[in-house]
């Protein structure tokens, strides 16, 4: 089963939100409930399976910036369940924000199983330490407290947002109630989309760049 990575919902106090975008009305569905809050990263989404890989379209075409992460699937895939995904960033080539200290070109930070499940936070980094892959950097982790995370202090510069998800696990179906973003205002900061420029690798950490 391939599975297109849902599109993640905007806070109600997200900049970077348009019109376009899919907005959350109201954090009402973290209220009471365990949250963890990390980076946004400015990358292409992508889907590891066991014996496949795609971007955010299940039928991705070729490009040059996916020949890291292709080649990352081909060396773990063997140890990643049959039926279960691993989604996550590809941060190869530089889309609007340059990195230079990036831990890996594959920011890993959900993890589903063949029942459509997304494992809890802590199962989840456990499976991606298995496989080698770095997660996301935590910015609060805690019961949610709107205050708290509103007041969130961001390089806007250098970091394009946060994502908000539950601790806990849930269901593919429950997507929209359990996961969601803040984008700083215009995030977007090029004037020509990343796939159609020369690609230029971000910066690896330890690397001579």
């Amino acid at each position: 089963m391939r599975v297109k990575y849902p599109r993640t919902p905007h806070l109600p106090w997200s900049p970077g939100a348009t019109s376009d975008d899919i907005h959350q009305g109201n954090a009402s569905p973290f209220e009471g409930k365990k949250v963890v809050v990390t980076e946004k990263m400015d990358g292409e989404n992508t889907t590891l399976y066991s014996d496949f890989i795609h971007a955010r379209s299940i039928d991705s075409r070729f490009h040059p910036s996916r020949t890291w992460v292709k080649a990352l699937q081909a060396r773990i895939g063997y140890n990643i369940p049959a039926g279960w995904r691993i989604c996550g960033e590809n941060l190869y080539a530089q889309h609007s924000i340059a990195y230079d200290n990036l831990p890996s070109y594959f920011v890993a930070f959900s993890a589903w199983n063949e029942n459509n499940m997304c494992l809890d936070w802590q199962a989840s980094k456990t499976l991606f330490a298995k496989l080698g892959l770095e997660p996301p950097k935590e910015l609060y982790t805690g019961l949610w407290c709107e205050k708290t995370i509103r007041e969130l202090t961001l390089d806007q510069s250098k970091q394009e947002g946060y994502v908000v998800r539950l601790a806990d696990s849930f269901h593919f179906d429950q997507f929209a109630q359990s996961v969601a973003k803040w984008v700083r205002p215009n995030h977007v900061s090029t004037n020509k989309h990343w796939m159609h420029a020369e690609v230029i690798a971000n910066g690896l950490k330890g690397a001579d760049n």
